[in-house]
């Protein structure tokens, strides 16, 4: 055979073999393709419903044609799955498709890490898993790539940005916002890829420090959002300087320093400037005027001052405008309501004075959204704001405007007036019913002006879909329109401190949505409907200071969702509904105090397990505090003074260890004070005050600081050291024991005297009941007249410090006249609002008129009047006997005991008090509480018996009818104690 051939026989053969080859490698490379999808379908498809469920091996079909996939010559070079029903991870088998140029995986619910095998994919250039829920750190080995797009925002990836992204020299976009990145921007960002870069978002992070230079610089660069991280520094002048940057959003970061000053003359392109929410100071730059392109801008919460730049009105196609929470002052100029592009104006929370102008409403007639709160403009309510008839919300609330508030009516769009904390009126109230033509409304607010008058049925024409309705704090009068019933949706009422009166309307039942309703501070009266029972999304209801009377009606154990109660200073009476302790909702607050409400505490009250402030102080509650109160371990603050409570104080107390405030003062409890108290830390205040608590009282904690704790008023407490101005206790023991025979000792020798003289005691109860008739104590005639304002002076004030002793139905205080001989006198003052009190009064100023006896105590006047509030006032003027009570004398530590002569004397004295009342008053009058502490002692230490609120008369002698013991219905005086003359 020739040579040529062979040759064309060899190169047919090398060229078969080669082809056989080359099949067999595309074979191959097909398989690996088709396995590795296989390995993403059974990690990234546990749902049977994801896309991924139609990928089934099918001899007819190939994998190329499976949904979601891209194929260039049987090769797999994009995988497009946007919201497929993703889950799993990401595993590493990717990196086998080698091909792979694009991967699109957003919408998913993609967990774990991102595998770092996708720096393999040396073809990539777009990625996007925006929208998952990826965590741990970006891989840096993603700069071996070719990425071009990388979007990975709105995972939970954490930790630093790395630096090597910023070789990817191709690079355009950046989008990794909504995340929880830490560290700083990679300097390096923008460097290599200036020419390519258009977009970076890092927004919504945690990223620290300034901006790059390297990025500032970029001259491609078009978006560059920033927004809500801790970024600080000065803001580069580059970047208002760019030719390229057409969106810059920098707000809610802490940038400082001013806004950087503008080339002359510059002809920027940008669009959006944000800058809300820094540490920018300054004025605002009227080069500003010149960003010609300018579509939104944004500088509210900086502290910029001094005026709007005129210049910023020039910019033609100004859209959004914000220079709310500044420090910005002067008046407006009125070329900004000249801007007739702008759809969205802010100019809250600054210092602006003057008027709108009148024509607002044409000269604006694109607005949708205008804020002018807090701010100093008055004037009237321009009436041509009804005619910018795209209005969405208009804020003209704490403001200076006056006048009647005009009509709204042909707003239809209008979703929110807010017109609050004005100098408003109503005038014949028809704004309100034009209103019922914005059937979009959602807030009307417009409390704190001085709108009066009837509030108009009209109100429940308003929207359906009102949600807020704020009334509070006008001069409004009349009953609540039932019509208030239609507003179906509403969430929101507040009708606080205004002047309607009559009953609450049942129609509140329908307002089926209500979370917050304030009618307090107003003269509504009778009965709480029971359909407040059907507000189960109440979550704040305020009723106090009104007129309610009644039962708190049961219902309200209905209102599942109540965190707060308030109906205090109404009347409600009865007892405590036992309906509410099933709320355990209830955590901010349960007041009912200032009411005349009665009965015990139910012990159900253990069912308020999340409570934490709770208020039924000043009531005529009664019995022991119910030991389930401890049950309630998120008390904060516990207030039951001024009812009849007796009892001691539960030992269930010791579980309420984060209390803060615990007040049962003007009580009837007894006993010991726990020792459990000096443990709590929390606690800041605690008032035992005029109680008949007895015993030594706690040293430490709490016990420790005499201005965080109140115990005045119990006179058998005792103290181990001088604090708290309470007699000392005893040290030890065996001085207890030496105290306790000397008195055992000094009584038998007293009994022993007393037998011995009581010849003598008859002689000289028989002169001294001649010597009673001939009176030592002025008629009640002759009295003299004392105002509150004489008695107020002469306690300075009814001052605490000259606070004397306390009782059940009133307290003692000295004080000083001139009119009197010694100047001293006491005032006694009644507690009216214990129940008994007035009758007390009563009792003792009978008493004394019909009494004149120098061993009983002299009255000097009688004052019933009404102090500086209005209140009700009832007080005795009486003479200050300088060595106080028999009781400071008998149970003292730091007075000398008493003599047996004086001990003599003083009995002598109370029989002859007694003996006087018995038998020689007209009618007799029986004393009914004789005990030491109603024996005072003058400065000669004569005894004179006082406190005649429980004395009864009996039928004189000459009635017909018989004086029996049985006249006395049953024991009265102190509880514990039967006085001797009952």
């Amino acid at each position: 055979m020739s040579d040529r051939p062979r040759r064309l026989l060899a190169i047919v053969l090398v060229t078969s073999l080669l082809s056989f080859a080359a099949a067999a490698s595309s074979s191959s490379s097909n398989a690996t393709d088709f396995e590795t999808l296989l390995c993403l379908k059974l990690h990234l498809a546990s749902s049977p419903n994801s896309l991924l469920g139609s990928w089934v091996q099918n001899n007819s079909l190939p994998f190329c044609s499976w949904l979601g996939l891209t194929c260039n010559a049987s090769r797999v070079v994009a995988l497009d799955l946007e919201n497929s029903g993703l889950d799993g991870q990401i595993p590493p088998c990717i990196a086998n498709l080698i091909l792979l140029s694009r991967i699109h995986f957003p919408g998913n619910l993609l967990s774990s890490h991102i595998p770092s095998q996708l720096g393999q994919l040396s073809r990539l250039t777009y990625l996007n898993l925006s929208s998952n829920s990826l965590t741990g750190s970006i891989p840096n080995t993603l700069s071996s790539t070719s990425l071009q797009v990388i979007d990975l925002g709105n995972n939970k990836l954490s930790g630093d940005i790395p630096e090597s992204l910023g070789t990817l020299r191709n690079l355009s976009v950046l989008r990794l916002a909504r995340n929880s990145l830490t560290g700083s921007i990679p300097l390096s960002l923008g460097s290599n890829s200036s020419n390519s870069l258009v977009s970076v978002i890092l927004a919504n992070n945690s990223l620290t420090g300034p901006i790059p230079s390297a990025l500032a610089h970029s001259s491609s660069l078009q978006v560059l959002n920033l927004v809500r991280n801790n970024l600080e520094g000065e803001i580069p002048p580059a970047l208002l300087n760019s030719t390229s940057l057409q969106r810059l959003a920098l707000g809610w970061n802490n940038f400082s320093g001013s806004i950087p000053a503008v080339v002359p003359n510059f002809n920027s392109p940008l669009q959006s400037l944000i800058l809300s929410v820094n540490s920018l100071a300054g004025t605002i730059p009227s080069t500003l005027g010149n960003f010609s392109s300018l579509r939104i801008l944004l500088l509210a919460a900086n502290s910029f001052k001094g005026s709007i730049p005129v210049s910023i009105a020039k910019i033609p196609n100004l859209q959004e405008l914000d220079i709310s929470y500044n420090i910005l002052s002067g008046t407006i100029p009125f070329s900004i309501f000249n801007m007739s592009s702008l759809t969205y104006l802010s100019l809250a929370v600054n210092n602006f004075v003057g008027e709108l102008p009148f024509d607002i409403g044409y000269t604006l007639p694109s607005i949708q959204t205008f804020i002018l709160q807090q701010n100093k403009v008055g004037g009237k309510i321009p009436a041509s704001l009804a005619n910018a008839t795209n209005f969405l919300s208009i804020n003209l609330g704490a403001n200076a405007f006056y006048g009647i508030i005009p009509s709204f009516g042909s707003l239809s769009n209008l979703e929110e007036l807010i017109l609050a904390s004005n100098q408003l009126e109503a005038g014949d109230w028809s704004f309100l019913s034009s209103l019922a033509n914005c059937t979009q409304l959602q807030v009307l607010s417009l409390g704190t002006n001085m709108m009066q008058g009837n509030l108009p049925s009209s109100v429940g024409s308003l929207a359906t879909s009102l949600g807020a309705l704020v009334l509070h704090a006008n001069k409004m009068s009349g009953s609540i329109p039932p019509e208030l019933g239609n507003l179906t949706n509403l969430s929101f009422l507040r009708m606080e401190q205004n002047q309607f009166a009559g009953d609450l309307p049942s129609t509140i039942g329908n307002l089926a949505s209500l979370t917050y309703v304030d009618l307090s501070r107003n003269r509504l009266s009778g009965q709480i409907p029971s359909s407040i029972g059907k507000l189960r999304q109440l979550n704040n209801l305020f009723l106090q200071e009104n007129n309610f009377s009644g039962p708190i009606p049961r219902t309200l154990g209905d209102c599942r969702s109540l965190i707060t109660l308030n109906l205090s200073c109404n009347s409600f009476s009865e007892s405590i509904t036992r309906e509410l302790f099933f709320l355990d909702s209830l955590s901010a607050g349960l007041d009912l105090s200032h009411n005349q409400l009665s009965g015990q505490i139910p012990r159900e009250i253990g069912g308020l397990i999340n409570i934490g402030p709770l208020n039924f102080s000043n009531n005529r509650l009664s019995g022991h505090i119910p030991t389930a109160l401890g049950a309630c371990i998120r008390l904060e603050s516990l207030r039951l003074q001024g009812n009849l409570l007796d009892g001691g104080i539960p030992e269930s107390f010791s579980n309420l260890r984060g209390i803060a405030e615990i007040d049962l003062s003007r009580n009837n409890l007894s006993g010991e004070i726990p020792n459990f108290f000096q443990s709590f830390n929390s606690l800041k205040l605690l008032n035992l005050s005029f109680n008949d608590l007895e015993g030594q009282m706690p040293q430490g904690g709490i016990f420790q600081n005499s201005s965080e704790v109140s115990v005045q008023g119990n006179s058998m407490l005792c103290s181990s050291s001088p604090m708290l101005q309470l007699p000392l206790c005893f040290a030890s023991s065996r001085h207890r024991r030496t105290w306790r025979t000397l008195k055992i000792t000094g009584i038998s020798v007293a009994a022993l005297a007393l037998v011995c003289l009581s010849c003598v005691v008859f002689i000289l109860l028989k002169r001294r009941s001649k010597r009673s008739k001939q009176s030592d104590q002025p008629s009640y005639t002759e009295m003299k007249s004392f105002s509150y304002a004489d008695l107020a002076k002469a306690t300075n004030g009814f001052s605490p410090d000259n606070l004397v002793g306390s009782g059940a139905y009133g307290s003692v205080y000295k004080g000083v006249l001139e009119s009197e001989a010694n100047g001293m006198i006491a005032v006694k003052v009644f507690k009216l609002d214990q129940l008994g009190a007035p009758k007390s009064f009563v009792a003792e100023c009978e008493a004394f008129r019909n009494t004149r006896h120098h061993n009983l105590v002299r009255v000097i006047s009688a004052c019933s009047t009404w102090d500086n509030k209005g209140n009700d006032f009832k007080a005795l003027i009486i003479e200050y006997m300088a060595n106080g009570t028999l009781e400071s004398w008998i149970y003292s530590e730091t007075r000398r005991p008493l003599s047996l002569g004086s001990r003599v004397t003083i009995a002598v004295d109370m029989a002859a008090a007694l003996d006087y009342l018995h038998n020689s008053c007209m009618p007799p009058i029986v004393h009914c509480d004789l005990k030491p502490s109603n024996v005072l002692l003058d400065d000669a230490m004569g005894a004179r018996l006082s406190d005649f609120g429980l004395a009864k008369f009996l039928q004189s002698h000459d009635s017909s009818s018989t004086i029996t013991s049985t006249s006395l219905a049953g024991p009265r005086g102190s509880i514990g104690y039967i006085a001797p003359d009952n």
